[in-house]
């Protein structure tokens, strides 16, 4: 499956539907290829019905203010680039008010697939 993105912005971003205990949400998320993690806006994670505060394990992760330890969640299932997962796990961090995404989809959702971007057709695909 191919999916459209825009080759001449910042950021790679793509659409990814999450599924929570209370809801399900359309989130944009950026393709980060140097994201060993993919993470997710609390307050995106909150809608869906997670309380951060009561994950059972964090993960210490560098940003660009140091090292901070976040939350990380189970999501009932995430979709996105054709790829369906349960249970997936993603980081729960704030992102400043400026930021045009919902978080970012990481290595971890891309492994065991082949990914192919293409920049001329700006199209992604993920088998």
């Amino acid at each position: 499956m191919s999916v459209p993105f825009d080759p001449i912005a910042s950021a790679i971003v793509v659409r990814a539907r999450l599924w929570g205990p209370d809801a399900d949400v359309v989130a944009r998320l950026a393709l980060d290829t140097g994201a060993t993690f993919s993470l997710v806006n609390r307050e995106v994670l909150t809608f869906l019905g997670y309380d951060p505060e009561a994950a059972s394990v964090a993960v210490d992760i560098a940003t660009a203010s140091g090292v901070v330890s976040v939350s990380q969640i189970a999501v009932e299932k995430i979709e996105s680039l054709g790829k369906e997962l349960w249970n997936f796990p993603v980081l729960c961090h704030t992102l400043p008010p400026s930021a045009t995404v919902d978080g970012l989809l990481g290595l971890d959702f891309l492994r065991g697939q082949r990914l192919v971007v293409d920049f001329r057709a700006g199209a992604i695909a993920l088998d």
